[in-house]
């Protein structure tokens, strides 16, 4: 693969690894609007090329093919990793989501010389958040824990592979990321939207169906966009080289107070929790779906592309504080800020105007 546009040593070659996921997505729409990036898009599925942005198809995992697909991308001056694998267990996520990194990372280093930066996403989960009740606010100085966890590896890994090159990493940890994107096993904004419009359709008030003690515990959520914007801040600045930073929209919040509002966004009654399993309750709902696309006139959107309801059981199920500080991204500059609030209007908006949901 050759584009000649590449040849413009004046530009910045972002090569962003997992397009097609919410992060990666909303990454190449905030590249897009900078004007002295060429973007390049990794994924399994491969995706519609348009003006700067460019799409491989390549699976991460074989190493072969790995190399065989990236191998003339010489001008790769910026690796932005947001691909994941899911798997069963905490053990198991370990190798496929080492594997891609290094399959990345070494097949790019080997051609190009120009490489600035690595940057990977991370998530609470580096504080131990998806264990149980954490130190919170976290922050980056706060200690490892007892292994396995694959973001922990994957730092580990870019540390030690650093160690003498002319590249810098940077590891960016946001809350529950929000925005666009389909098919995706972690989307909670879609979650919340489609279980609202589904309890609207069978005429039931919005019931939060979490866990008894989550409804009224302190938690943050990233914007996609925000995300987005912070991502390149960090990895195109000299003094966030090697570094962590917490991103989070800068407000906390509580279910027992947001809960309310969303229901009145959806102009639905509100009920008392309770505790349901998304998994298990929704797993039904595919015939329902298809009548209100059918009814509504939204795009054919397969149920299994909106559906994140384990993801939404598990997010549901934090019955403990669930935040980081974000303090050091704004004593390193970054200032962005978003009302979490406003981010989940403006995401529902945007899945109306995508006919997505009626």
């Amino acid at each position: 693969m050759s584009h000649e546009s590449f040849d413009n040593k004046e530009n910045k070659v972002a090569l962003v690894v997992g397009a097609n996921g919410v992060i990666g997505k909303n990454l190449i729409d905030h590249l897009v609007s900078l004007k002295d990036w060429e973007i390049i898009g990794l994924s399994r599925r491969g995706g519609e090329e348009k003006g700067r942005v460019h799409y491989i198809s390549v699976d991460l995992l074989d190493r072969d093919d790995s190399q065989d697909k990236l191998r003339n991308l010489t001008n790769v001056t910026h690796i932005f990793y947001t691909a994941y694998q899911d798997r069963p267990t905490w053990a198991e996520l370990v190798p496929p989501n080492l594997a891609m990194l290094k399959n990345t990372l070494e097949t790019i280093e080997a051609v190009a010389p120009n490489l600035e930066h690595v940057s990977i996403m991370q998530g609470y989960k580096v504080y131990g958040g998806h264990l149980g009740p954490f130190k919170t606010p976290a922050r980056e100085t706060d200690a490892q824990f007892m292994p396995p966890e694959f973001m922990l590896d994957q730092q580990n890994y870019l540390e030690s592979r650093q160690k003498g090159k002319t590249w810098s990493w940077t590891a960016i940890r946001p809350s529950v990321v929000c925005g666009f994107g389909l098919g995706n096993p972690m989307n909670l904004a879609m979650v919340i939207a489609v279980y609202a419009s589904i309890s609207k359709e069978l005429g039931l008030p919005l019931r939060f169906p979490g866990k008894p003690g989550a409804f009224d515990k302190l938690l943050e959520m990233t914007d996609a966009g925000l995300l987005a914007k912070a991502i390149v801040w960090a990895a195109t600045n000299q003094a966030c080289a090697n570094q962590a930073f917490n991103i989070n929209n800068g407000d906390l919040f509580r279910w027992n107070e947001m809960w309310p509002k969303i229901a009145r966004y959806f102009e639905l009654d509100e009920a008392p929790p309770l505790p349901m399993s998304l998994d298990v309750i929704m797993a039904d709902k595919e015939p329902l779906w298809e009548e209100m696309i059918a009814k509504y006139g939204l795009a054919e959107t397969p149920y299994k592309d909106v559906s994140s309801w384990g993801f939404g059981d598990f997010v549901f199920s934090w019955d403990y504080d669930m935040f980081a500080d974000g303090s050091k991204a704004r004593r390193f500059g970054f200032h962005e800020y978003i009302d979490t609030q406003k981010m989940f209007t403006d995401i529902f908006d945007d899945f109306k105007r995508r006919k997505i949901i009626p």
